[in-house]
């Protein structure tokens, strides 16, 4: 099967892996290099150094929908597009262009968590169980019709990281399957429930503030789930530090408070229980432990962040 695949971080990478080995993938689209770091160097994506590393064609286009892209798409000639996580929406003359249409992965067990964060809302929300979907898409924001799903159980002390980490394999997997499925005319079709969706935004500053008059419990997994980006953050005065690591206790005090300096972390009280906060990074700095911040600040027992 001729396959244009399309995607750009490193979720997508093995996903691309997969197809390499077992179809004729005639190009890759993907972002444009973007500057990063301190020296705003121009940086490819995981997407295009790994096509570069099987020597596939790449198309980086601005616009996906402009004419020049489309009339580039067209030259492929391919029978279905394979998208993960590629960054730009596909107007209608992209998703009507191959002859078994467009088909997505998607980080979240559909129609839940549509959108952009769903991994980090499964750890947020603290879902026992996440998954991945491959899907036909249409003009809607993860609405198409769903192929296959497979579920992840979701563990107690898991990051988003670490969750990312396992559904961008498991759903590389899936998109194998799918593509099997549909070369062979066996895929099936299940339209998805949409009075039962839900929806995971792209994550903003706001979502990631820890309240200390915030269950303890709640807080361990908004800062799980904000880990490794954004990081949650929160203020120790008008400092805005971010908390890579905490783990609640049961211990009580008032919120904000800190109950004790123990081990490498200090103990916070919060609305109800308290949070152990383990790893701690101030502004321009790298990231610390719990102690050596507190150290660092002066703080003491009875002080309040």
């Amino acid at each position: 099967m001729r396959i244009v695949f399309m995607g750009t971080p490193e979720f997508a990478v093995p996903s691309l892996e997969e197809l390499v080995e077992e179809h004729d993938v005639v190009a890759v689209v993907t972002q444009p290099d973007r500057r990063s770091g301190r020296g705003q160097r121009l940086r490819p994506s995981p997407v295009k150094e790994t096509a570069l590393k099987h020597g596939l064609e790449v198309f980086q286009p601005e616009k996906i929908g402009s004419a020049e892209a489309i009339e580039q798409l067209e030259a492929y000639q391919a029978d279905l597009f394979a998208v993960v996580a590629f960054g730009q929406k596909l107007p209608d003359p992209v998703l009507n262009m191959p002859r078994y249409g467009c088909v997505n992965v998607h980080s979240s067990l559909l129609p839940k968590y549509r959108g952009a964060a769903p991994i980090n809302a499964a750890i947020v929300n603290g879902d026992p169980v996440t998954g991945v979907t491959t899907m036909y898409m249409d003009a809607g924001w993860d609405t198409g019709d769903i192929i296959l799903q497979e579920q992840e159980a979701v563990l107690p002390r898991d990051t988003a990281g670490d969750l990312h980490d396992r559904l961008m394999v498991k759903g590389a997997k899936l998109l194998r399957e799918t593509v099997r499925q549909i070369a062979g005319g066996q895929a099936p079709r299940i339209p998805q429930d949409h009075e039962g969706a839900s929806y995971a935004f792209k994550l903003s500053k706001k979502d990631s503030y820890v309240d200390f008059t915030e269950a303890a419990d709640k807080l361990d997994r908004l800062i799980r789930g904000m880990n490794p980006w954004p990081l949650a953050y929160t203020y120790v005065g008008e400092e805005m530090v971010k908390i890579h690591s905490a783990s609640p206790s049961e211990i009580q005090g008032a919120p904000g408070e800190i109950l004790a300096l123990a081990g490498e972390g200090l103990l916070v009280g919060c609305g109800s229980g308290s949070l152990h906060l383990i790893r701690v990074q101030r502004p321009n700095a790298k990231a610390v432990s719990g102690a050596d911040f507190a150290n660092g600040l002066r703080l003491r027992v009875g002080d309040f962040l």
